[in-house]
């Protein structure tokens, strides 16, 4: 069970990262409205998932995959964290709304246990 929890971080990671290419517009709405350089933040972190995906995949990687998985997310909370700062209830977009930014920081969180739990089962 524990391989499997692992190698769908990794694919959910390398997917993800891919993403940042294929649709990078999206990303770009992500990245909080403060930080400058959305662009370059989008492939950067895009390559950096793709990167930390293979490293959660190899076994011998995997542990040190997984706490890089955990901080990388980690980072993201910044934006979920803005979102939420940003939301108001009136506004068309349920992730725009308090109850949908909660939602994704949930969501986040819980990615973040994630990924912790595949670097501890790999020790």
């Amino acid at each position: 069970m524990h391989a499997i929890a692992a190698v769908a971080l990794a694919v959910f990671l390398v997917v993800t990262g891919v993403m940042h290419f294929l649709i990078p517009g999206y990303f770009r709405t992500l990245v909080p409205a403060w930080l400058e350089w959305k662009q370059f933040l989008v492939a950067v972190s895009g390559g950096v998932e793709i990167v930390v995906g293979a490293l959660v995949f190899v076994p011998g990687t995997r542990q040190g995959g997984g706490w890089a998985a955990a901080v990388l997310i980690t980072c993201y909370l910044v934006s979920h964290v803005d979102a939420l700062r940003c939301a108001r209830p009136d506004r068309p977009r349920l992730l725009e709304r308090p109850t949908g930014a909660v939602a994704c920081l949930v969501v986040n969180v819980l990615y973040v246990a994630w990924a912790v739990a595949v670097a501890v089962s790999a020790a």
